[in-house]
């Protein structure tokens, strides 16, 4: 089979596509044949050796999968070959075939595209569990995104749309904010040309945000700290602008509101019956028309390095995936 391989930490573009045995399934184990893989911040992370996980050499990014089980190794009972699956993995993606904890696999329902099933996982899996698990995100609430035009942030537009909040969403270009009104954001501030805090402020009418998701960290994160209704929740997601803010910690102190930390990797790893639980419940919105993860790209394994420098040149709207 074929495999997108990192030999060694490094800029993307080391990344080498070669044959390679394909795996097998040992005990709890299953091997998928990939019809797609969602592409994420972190694969670039992995292959450079930022990130916390740090595989043995060769190994092939890639966590987040959608293909039919080729195989299933002893004990795995709730799932066959032939049968469609999704399937979480910490590596080994980007390749034609995929070894997955079993644990991790969840059926497919019939008439979901692969591709969508693929981009559907990690950002909206993350989104869902930081709106729902750690804010507790109301109907009729206020939430703001930041980054909202990406996978993590346009997935958190349509989960609070979908959970009844009036959404507004941020982002650096008028397209991008085109993109979010089409997935259902009710008000837009472009942050590279208005005020941050002041649009939120006016757009609130002075009361502010009762919910901030933050994937971008960087300079906006202060300026939505500051644009914080009573009680609200700032969640924590990320740092994709590649600095991690400095809070005052005052201001949480004079609005009362909480600074909340969302690690969705380790949620999966620590609970993962809620994970399960939520990923079906995407899987449901999806089957019933009220969710369509927007695949704003698709390519061959062979185009793996330009897709993961679309994601580091912040050029990808929505999510990308490779198609095997």
């Amino acid at each position: 089979m074929k495999a997108v391989l990192c030999k060694e930490f490094g800029p993307v573009e080391r990344l080498v596509l070669e044959d390679v045995p394909s795996p097998v399934a040992g005990k709890g184990q299953v091997v998928i044949r990939v019809a797609a893989a969602g592409v994420n911040f972190p694969d670039t992370l992995l292959v450079q050796g930022k990130y916390q996980l740090r595989p043995a050499f060769p190994f092939s990014p890639g966590g987040e999968v959608a293909g039919t089980i080729k195989e299933v190794g002893e004990g795995v009972v709730h799932v066959r070959p032939g049968d469609a699956v999704i399937g979480l993995a910490a590596h080994g993606g980007f390749a034609e075939e995929a070894l997955v904890d079993a644990a991790a696999v969840i059926p497919l329902p019939a008439g979901i595209d692969p591709a969508v099933a693929a981009a559907l996982m990690v950002a909206h899996g993350t989104a869902l569990h930081a709106l729902k698990d750690r804010a507790a995100l109301k109907a009729g609430e206020t939430l703001l995104v930041l980054g909202a035009a990406g996978g993590v942030g346009l997935a958190a537009v349509e989960i609070g749309k979908l959970q009844g909040a009036k959404v507004i969403a941020a982002a650096s270009t008028d397209d991008k904010l085109e993109v979010c009104r089409s997935r259902g954001a009710d008000m837009v501030i472009n942050y590279a040309r208005e005020d941050l805090k002041e649009r939120v402020r006016a757009l609130t009418e002075g009361r502010g945000a009762d919910v901030v998701y933050d994937p971008v960290g960087g300079k906006y994160s202060e300026p939505a700290l500051r644009s914080m209704a009573w009680k609200g929740r700032f969640l924590v997601i990320g740092f994709a602008a590649g600095e991690i803010p400095q809070v005052a910690l005052n201001l949480p102190l004079l609005k009362g509101y909480s600074i909340v930390g969302v690690f969705w990797g380790e949620f999966v790893r620590r609970e993962p019956a809620r994970n399960r639980e939520n990923i079906l419940q995407l899987l449901d919105w999806v089957a019933a028309g009220k969710l369509a993860p927007l695949v704003s790209a698709r390519y061959p394994l062979s185009g793996a390095v330009d897709a993961l420098n679309a994601l580091l040149q912040r050029q990808v709207t929505g999510k990308i995936v490779l198609l095997p």
